[in-house]
């Protein structure tokens, strides 16, 4: 009986958690509008102490196939090159403002968007995740 017992409440909590995992959508128009990065992969620096003064942000116009955003203390532009959930910044050739900037927040995020290969956005469209072969590196939510 108490096999019995222990087999439901494994099966429930299993059945839990599975229902738990966040639904994302991958439609291009869902990457619309301005985000602000939340998270960074990588760094073994805090992400206040990357960013103290102002979070990087990514604004996408999916329209007319271009991002515009700040890494923190410059400005940046490119195209937008997306297929499905497919993203890519490599072929882009961001155009950078050149400003001195403290600290390496700026170069690590520019570093990050080069290595994301596709994006998903949760389906409250609140939150973006990008990955790189399979690894979260960046994550925004919606301004």
């Amino acid at each position: 009986m108490k096999k019995m017992n222990l087999l439901v409440v494994f099966i429930v909590l299993t059945l839990t958690a599975c229902n738990a995992t966040k639904n994302t959508t991958n439609s291009s128009n869902s990457l619309q509008g301005d985000w602000v990065l939340t998270y960074i992969s990588g760094p073994r620096i805090a992400f206040e102490g990357l960013y103290p003064n102002e979070k990087p942000t990514i604004k996408f116009d999916v329209a007319s196939k271009k991002v515009f955003g700040k890494n923190s203390c410059n400005n940046y532009s490119g195209m937008l090159n997306i297929d499905g959930n497919k993203i890519s910044f490599k072929e882009s050739k961001m155009a950078v403002t050149m400003m001195a900037c403290p600290g390496n927040g700026e170069s690590v995020y520019m570093d990050m968007l080069e290595k994301v290969d596709s994006y998903a956005v949760s389906e409250d469209g609140k939150e973006l995740i990008m990955t790189g072969n399979g690894v979260r590196l960046l994550r925004f939510e919606k301004k």
